[in-house]
């Protein structure tokens, strides 16, 4: 049984295969071209691909059994990852339309979903930006020798070091002190940063730089944004494998611990990381594809890209685990080195007498023969898999741990510069796909005059998204930042992509869609693409959704601070939100999740009350419509 929802008067909406054909030949589209078939898909590949796949999935695999997590990590990019790219690719291309364009054409009830891609990409796109912000500081800053969060600075009377640096460490303090100055709460703001907010005009000049004419400027930006981290990390990979203990980190990475299958958390988190990993349901890559030929191969694309992000996932993971390898080296090795001197000090051992080879046994004779002597000296407990196992995510690994394996490097600023301008680049190229995702819908909407330039638009979203960035630079901006990143970008995602799914497979219709790609590319979708569209993939993403959301209901919200004062200084203190944060995740979270149902509450009251003309007799600005004019015209 073929189960399709109602959707009157969708022929008039949407241009025929015979439209599409003649736009193609009379170019009476006014959407841009790309102008080859590699800008496009370095274009997708720069928005998919970014900062997630450096510093969130190694983690991930870390947290959970090393290489056991690969398994669920790869099963679900198949199930869930490859078809939902597909659609999107596929509907762009179809309907040459943005996000909200796209499914207002499939059902103006739908415009809601496009609406709510909208809201993501712009929440998410204005404190992304501000990880641009910090990466273009610290890039600023490593053209310096010694780098300055190699050392401690000095107090007042120059007499010792800051007190809060000596009881942390160097790239701690630099971080938290010299870069955020950040206060004590999330409630506690402290006034703007002023430094803070020229690395925010800066980056934002850039970003409008590169994206102030379209595709016509990115397009021409992702040659080097794309391909220059790819070049970075195998430099990095090479020089963290002759770093000593780089192996033991690659090691740690892959061994698999087969019970974390048995973990729900486990096969949640990778869902999750293939859903954020491929940029879905932010809109961008349904306006990048709507800019391709009709004819392009779609479903070639989806494939080819998402073998190349789960790649670089894994290759990057690789490269942080060497260099996190090294660092737990280097640990190890300064913890030995201060229990050797301490039992050298205490037995007026000769130099050299004790080394790592033989500390165990060593420590095990003195232990026996003068057990008083070993307790009052408060030996470290020196162990391999613990300084391993000290994974951070996110800022903190780009920030933190890379910073301060980077300063232990020989010409430690050339590999910081290195770091920084891949990380850079990864950000930047992501962040022209947030603001496609946002241009496109604003003119789709019309919720701009058609006659403002191009230059204009990306002005003034640049403007309103730097204007609310500004919250980002308070000296309480780290604990925004983490609230936002927590909840713009994880339930709302969910939920557009699964109804994207419903909208096409349900309401557009699969015969229909399938008749649009044996049009498209020359052939239907096999069996793979009609399971995975009808039922496998939207299953999972309800599941998804569900656990998620019971998990994020469950949990009571805290967040870390850094805090001199507390107890375990310089481990991050975890306290608990005020009761006012709960609006603001009502706001992140909520409202663009919320859009689609309103949205179509919304154009039924229109409907109902103001006595609308049904959707067979409305006039619709299609490609159709605009080709017919056209024709007219010349007659």
């Amino acid at each position: 049984m073929k189960l399709k929802l109602p959707n009157p008067g969708l022929d008039d909406r949407i241009p025929s295969h015979g439209d599409l054909e003649k736009m193609e030949k009379d170019e009476a589209g006014d959407r841009p071209q790309w102008d080859n078939k590699a800008q496009y898909l370095l274009t997708c590949v720069g928005f998919c691909v970014g900062l997630g796949n450096v510093w969130r999935f190694p983690y991930l695999c870390q947290s959970h059994g090393g290489g056991a997590f690969m398994i669920p990590f790869l099963i679900l990019l198949v199930l869930e990852g490859i078809p939902l790219l597909h659609l999107e690719f596929a509907i762009g291309q179809r309907l040459r339309k943005g996000s909200v364009g796209v499914w207002k054409s499939i059902n103006p009830y739908l415009a809601g979903v496009g609406i709510a891609s909208m809201l993501v990409s712009f929440l998410v796109g204005v404190y992304y930006n501000t990880i641009m912000a910090w990466i273009m500081w610290y890039l600023f800053n490593s053209f310096q020798d010694p780098l300055p969060w190699s050392q401690c600075p000095l107090n007042a009377n120059k007499t010792g070091y800051v007190e809060e640096c000596a009881r942390s460490t160097t790239v701690d303090y630099f971080w938290y002190r010299e870069t955020l100055n950040t206060s004590t709460a999330i409630d506690e703001s402290g006034g703007l940063q002023w430094w803070m907010v020229l690395a925010l005009i800066a980056a934002w000049t850039v970003l409008y730089v590169c994206c102030i004419r379209g595709i016509e400027t990115t397009g021409k930006a992702v040659y080097i944004t794309s391909t220059l981290p790819y070049l970075v990390l195998t430099i990095f990979l090479i020089r963290g494998l002759t770093l000593k203990g780089s192996t033991e980190g690659i090691k740690y990475l892959f061994t698999p611990d087969v019970d974390e299958l048995m973990n729900p958390s486990t096969w949640l988190d990778a869902g999750a990381q293939v859903f954020y990993s491929f940029s879905l349901a932010f809109g961008g890559l349904i306006s990048f594809s709507s800019y391709n030929s009709v004819h392009n191969n779609c479903e070639q694309d989806a494939v080819l890209i998402s073998i190349i992000n789960g790649c670089t996932s894994v290759y990057s993971a690789t490269v942080i685990y060497s260099i996190i390898g090294f660092r737990a080296t280097q640990k190890y090795d300064d913890c030995m080195g201060d229990n050797i001197l301490e039992l050298m000090n205490a037995f007026n051992y000769p130099e050299n007498n004790i080394t790592q080879s033989n500390y165990d046994q060593v420590l095990s004779h003195l232990n026996h023969t003068n057990p008083d002597i070993i307790q009052g000296l408060h030996l470290q407990t020196c162990n391999m898999q613990t300084f391993l196992s000290q994974g951070v995510e996110g800022t903190g690994l780009a920030f933190i741990v890379f910073t301060e394996a980077i300063i232990e490097m020989p010409v430690s600023p050339l590999w910081s510069v290195l770091f920084f301008v891949m990380l850079f680049c990864l950000g930047l190229s992501t962040m022209f796909g947030s603001i496609e995702g946002v241009i496109a819908p604003l003119l789709d909407l019309k919720m701009l005059p058609r006659s403002w330039p191009k230059e204009v638009i990306s002005g003034l979203t640049c403007f309103i998204s730097l204007a609310l960035g500004l919250i980002f630079a308070l000296r309480s901006g780290n604990y925004w930042l983490a609230l936002f990143d927590n909840f713009a970008g994880s339930i709302p995602l969910l939920v557009i992509g699964f109804f994207e799914m419903i909208a096409v497979v349900y309401i557009y219709g699969m015969d229909r869609f399938n008749k649009d790609l044996e049009f498209m590319i020359g052939h239907k979708p096999n069996i793979f693409w009609q399971s995975t569209w009808r039922v496998i993939s939207p299953l999972i993403m309800i599941f998804i959704l569900i656990f998620y959301f019971v998990t994020q209901v469950t949990k009571k919200f805290t967040y870390l601070v850094w805090d001199q004062e507390a107890e375990n200084f310089p481990t991050l203190a975890e306290r608990p939100y005020p009761s006012w944060i709960y609006v603001i995740i009502f706001i992140l979270a909520g409202v663009p999740s919320l859009a689609i149902p309103f949205f179509a509450l919304y154009k039924l009251i229109q409907r109902k009350c103001c006595k609308k003309k049904d959707y067979s007799d409305s006039t619709v600005d299609t490609i159709s419509a605009k080709i017919q004019m056209n024709d007219k015209m010349k007659f």
